[in-house]
């Protein structure tokens, strides 16, 4: 079915009978809120279902309307790489590509059962923005120029005043819909979100934007897996049954395969959008131009015409004479050799210093390389291979150790998200090119150990005990950063002196080690899934009173428990 589908698709087609196509191609059922296909090839489509959020993202603004091409991309599954074969409209900006991935990552984390897939954020942006208008993003994902939505005045799109003093949108009286993702003013609000972990939730930010659009998408609890969910998800952001159609044909398109490009470099749309009100705003690499100049004529047939002995041209046995050529002043005909190309001399740090993540997460910043010529002009379509290097688990998205990218027009090329493992300490990513004579680059690296900043027991039972004998309630505590749960956190447990003093006693509560040898200190605890911590059994020897257990982890979570220890019945 998808094959065929692919098949039928053609650019700027926007026929009902398409619109068909496309919902029995990518539908299983019509459920409840679906809206469904027209019931012949004539017929409307019915546009009357509600999607379940009662405000739409771009406040149903303006969208490109192109339609993916009719060839489907010839690596299905790919997302790296530049296939010789495949469309250019299956290329995706390196940094753009990134953000959408580490979005579709984040939200399988903390809502596993939307299963959000990253081509659904791509299809949106693609729709919305152009991919942020062909990946014309700064290496942090940035835009370079603002893209904004008409102004919602009521004429021809919803009537919303403003509702962010011209923050974002620079319009102290309407909003506009604003960023790569397109959202209004008012939903930002609501759904911003850090997507690079700058602390800014800026909605012309890429990363911000990609992940507040996933949130935006996964909200009520959808399953975008279900047919239902991801149609009512898609109708939220433009309730329009045209729009529904675009977007899940760019995401079925992208579904059979995408390739990474260089930033900047994207296909532009044809058709105009937010801040376009004219087809190809702009110089597009990647578009070709017919030529706007004549092709010059023959050598030595400056006429055009026939190169006869009538036609007053030379004939071709005759020799080309001094002269004879159509340069000014009668120098020769052999046009000149073009100029070589430039050539990288030195590799450069076009972005952060030094990488830094938490275990287990992705780090916020990326390596970010320059190739420049030795005037230090940037060089495009230069190969960068980035190449984690050290004694450790962290890989690039995706789980290699070393990829390459190309460099796009202002020189730079850019490694995907480093992904974290659980092995802290340093190491190096490594940008490097296949020319003699330039250096490697080196970015410094390091995982530091998950932290909690609160720790608390999950229940308040009294620890109490008979000497001589164990403590009958078990002791459990939870560990939180920023009051969500921390998993795989180390963490300690002494027997202290005081809550003063932690002088570990000879005497007290104690542990048991693998040997059943008394312990009053364990310093390999880790939480486990939620954040929660069980420790051991806990004894009491013939030692009465209150004591003292100190529980501490990494980022400054600590809690004493009070251990009581009555006399033996006589």
């Amino acid at each position: 079915m998808a094959a065929r589908f692919g098949r039928r698709l053609r650019r700027g087609v926007t026929t009902t009978a398409v619109a068909a196509a496309a919902i029995a191609a990518l539908s299983a059922s019509g459920g409840p809120g679906t809206i469904p296909p027209p019931a012949g090839g004539d017929q409307a489509a019915d546009t009357t279902a509600q999607p379940k959020d009662d405000t739409a993202v771009s406040g149903d603004s303006s969208y490109h309307t192109d339609l993916p091409p009719l060839n489907a991309p010839d690596k299905p599954g790919t997302s790296i790489g530049l296939p010789a074969n495949s469309p250019a409209e299956a290329g995706i900006p390196a940094t753009v590509l990134d953000a959408y991935k580490r979005a579709e990552q984040t939200l399988a984390e903390s809502k596993p059962g939307c299963n959000l897939p990253w081509q659904l954020l791509a299809a949106i942006g693609k729709v919305e923005s152009g991919q942020a208008r062909g990946g014309d993003v700064k290496a942090d994902g940035t835009t370079i120029t603002p893209i904004l939505g008409p102004v919602l005045n009521g004429v021809g799109f919803a009537n919303i005043s403003d509702t962010d003093d011209g923050k974002y949108d620079s319009d102290p009286v309407h909003d506009r819909a604003v960023g790569p993702m397109q959202f209004i003013p008012s939903t930002w609000a609501t759904w911003g979100q850090d997507g690079n972990g700058d602390q800014l939730k800026d909605p012309n930010n890429i990363y911000d934007a990609a992940l507040a659009s996933g949130m935006y998408l996964c909200s009520g609890d959808r399953d975008l897996s279900v047919t239902d969910g991801l149609h009512q998800a898609i109708l939220g952001y433009n309730h329009s049954q045209d729009y529904l159609d675009k977007v899940l044909s760019w995401m079925e398109y992208y579904s059979n395969g995408a390739h990474e490009v260089p930033d900047g470099s994207g296909v532009l749309p044809t058709t105009p959008g937010p801040s376009d009100p004219s087809p190809n705003p702009g110089p597009n690499p990647t578009q070709s131009t017919p030529p706007t100049t004549k092709p010059k004529p023959p050598k030595g047939n400056p006429g055009g015409g026939s190169s006869g002995p009538d036609s007053g041209g030379s004939h071709p046995s005759e020799p080309s004479k001094p002269g004879d050529g159509d340069e000014p002043g009668g120098g020769s005909s052999t046009p000149p050799d073009d100029p070589a190309p430039p050539v990288v001399r030195h590799l450069v740090n076009a972005g952060q210093q030094l990488l830094s993540a938490v275990a287990g997460t992705l780090f916020g910043q990326h390596a970010v390389a320059r190739a420049e010529d030795a005037d230090g002009k940037p060089v495009s379509g230069v190969k960068v291979q980035f190449a984690i290097v050290g004694d450790t688990d962290a890989t690039f998205t995706g789980g290699a150790a070393k990829i390459t990218m190309t460099t796009g027009k202002d020189g730079t090329a850019n490694a995907p998200a480093v992904q974290a493992g659980e092995r802290t300490g340093g190491f190096t990513v490594r940008a490097t090119v296949d020319t003699k004579g330039v250096s490697a680059l080196d970015y410094a690296a390091t995982v530091t150990p998950r932290q909690a900043d609160v720790i608390a027991r999950t229940d308040s039972t009294a620890l109490t005990a008979v000497a001589g004998q164990e403590f009958a309630a078990p002791l459990g505590v939870k560990a939180t950063l920023k009051g969500a749960a921390a998993p795989n956190v180390a963490a300690t447990a002494t027997m202290v002196t005081s809550d003063t003093d932690s002088t570990v006693p000879a005497k007290g509560p104690y542990f048991k080690d693998a040997a059943g040898n008394q312990v009053r200190e364990l310093t390999d605890l880790k939480t486990g899934l939620g954040g929660v911590l069980l420790l051991p059994k806990i004894y009491a020897d013939d030692t009465t009173g209150t004591f003292h257990l100190l529980i501490r982890t990494e980022g400054g979570g600590n809690l004493t428990v009070d251990l009581t220890v009555t006399a033996a019945e006589q």
